[in-house]
């Protein structure tokens, strides 16, 4: 690389810095926008000590019935490694029956307990709020664009 070609990566490189702007990067308000999410939900769903990756593998469990704890990982955003832990306390909880499923061996299904069916229940009565709350600062037609460009992302 001649001397010019260096001198002007230099200052091209010492300049992006300058103009780099944390608060405008995509991941920082993301991460920032969960963090709210986060503390709204914990605060909403205050008494059935349940994360937020626990209630979606019931949400979602209710939604379907009896699944395979791959699947249901894969349906909620869950690596495999995650997963097993996430279905190991919740079966430890009560929350769900795991059980070996009859058409393959290698899979295993999860089901939800009569406990875990009621506790969902009464969480998915509350999720509303947590999504209202989250949404608040924003008009009707702005929470509907955000909600829609995000799930384009994920």
């Amino acid at each position: 690389m001649t001397l010019k070609r260096q001198a002007t990566a230099l200052s091209s490189a010492d300049a992006a810095p300058r103009d780099y702007v944390l608060e405008d990067q995509i991941g920082h308000l993301i991460r920032r926008a969960h963090q709210r999410a986060s503390a709204i939900f914990d605060q909403v769903m205050e008494g059935f000590d349940v994360t937020p990756v626990q209630y979606a593998a019931l949400a979602k469990l209710h939604d379907l019935g009896p699944t395979s704890q791959n699947a249901l990982g894969r349906l909620v955003g869950i690596d495999p490694a995650t997963m097993f832990g996430v279905a190991g306390r919740l079966a430890k909880r009560g929350f769900v029956s795991p059980s070996v499923d009859p058409n393959d061996a290698r899979l295993v299904l999860l089901e939800l307990t009569d406990f875990g069916r009621e506790t969902v229940t009464a969480m998915k009565a509350r999720g509303f709020e947590v999504s209202e709350r989250t949404l608040a600062p924003l008009s009707a037609e702005e929470a509907q664009t955000l909600t829609h460009l995000l799930a384009r992302l994920g």
